[in-house]
């Protein structure tokens, strides 16, 4: 029986760490109802903001602002990474770090320098395992971080693209489609795109007086609504990571039932084979005597 012993253990163990991956799922479960939340209450002000940069991009006319306009020549190219700090979420991290590292090859093949700005630890070893150098880095932000908890980690970042030492920012980030599918983005963070095209303008056309000038008004809201992308960003990588864990440990837990059912008929055909030999050990004795 010593066979049938192990396979026992095995079944016990199993079963053990189903109870684990049960109970992951049903909290990552509850949590991402409240990421979702989260998500879609941060999507409203990244779009008035866009509206209002956008009306005054188009009120401007002291000429193009350095965080709206391409440079002729980019030397350096900045990366603001938004990962997960914990893993057991499937291949959110995974997906995301194979497209920002096609992504990153490309630029230092045309000769640009890259720089990161990370969110997640996962993120941060990444960058450091690929020798990209960190700017700054944000761990442990929770599952729902005040903007100001994020701030410091993009500030760094605009601080050197306004000083010109970083000539193009890119936000890397997973987006939420639904609960079965995460996609990841990179979009251009720096100069930013800001225009009629991209946000819905209204039909009428008002004059404003601005105070102060358009000028210097649109530089503090085009680095209000860089600090929100980002702050939507994080938001929607916290409801990927917890609706890709939910869906990790449901697959994990089903493998372990469908292991256990083939430990149990494994268990099943020892236990009957031991038995069997005992039988027949019984019967030659008999007959011996």
């Amino acid at each position: 029986m010593s066979n049938a012993k192990d396979i026992r253990g095995q079944i016990k163990s199993i079963k053990n760490t189903q109870k684990i991956t049960k109970a992951m799922e049903m909290v990552a479960a509850s949590k991402m109802r409240r990421a979702q939340n989260n998500m879609r209450e941060g999507r409203p002000y990244a779009d008035n903001i866009l509206r209002v940069a956008a009306h005054l991009a188009s009120a401007n006319t002291e000429g193009d602002h350095p965080f709206l306009t391409e440079r002729e020549e980019i030397k350096k190219v900045g990366y603001v990474v938004v990962s997960t700090d914990r893993g057991l979420c499937g291949g959110l991290n995974i997906n995301l770090f194979k497209k920002l590292l096609k992504h990153i090859r490309h630029q230092q093949e045309q000769g640009r320098e890259v720089e990161g700005s990370v969110f997640g630890r996962k993120g941060a070893g990444f960058l450091s395992r690929i020798g990209v150098p960190l700017m700054s880095s944000v761990e442990g932000y929770g599952d729902q971080p005040a903007l100001h908890e994020l701030v410091g980690g993009i500030q760094s970042m605009i601080q050197a693209f306004r000083e010109g030492k970083i000539d193009k920012v890119y936000l890397v980030s997973n987006v939420f489609v639904n609960t079965m599918t995460q996609e990841p983005r990179i979009l251009q963070l720096l100069p930013a795109s800001i225009g009629a095209e991209q946000a819905e303008m209204p039909n009428h056309s008002w004059d404003y007086v601005y105070e102060p000038q358009v000028y210097s008004l649109l530089g503090m809201i085009a680095e209000r609504y860089t600090e929100s992308l980002v702050k939507q960003a994080v938001a929607e990588n916290i409801a990927c990571e917890m609706s890709a864990r939910m869906i990790a440990m449901k697959n994990a837990s089903d493998n372990a039932g469908g292991l256990i059912d083939e430990l149990q008929l494994k268990y099943n055909k020892a236990r009957q084979a031991a038995i069997t030999q005992e039988l027949t050990e019984i019967v030659a004795g008999a007959a011996a005597v």
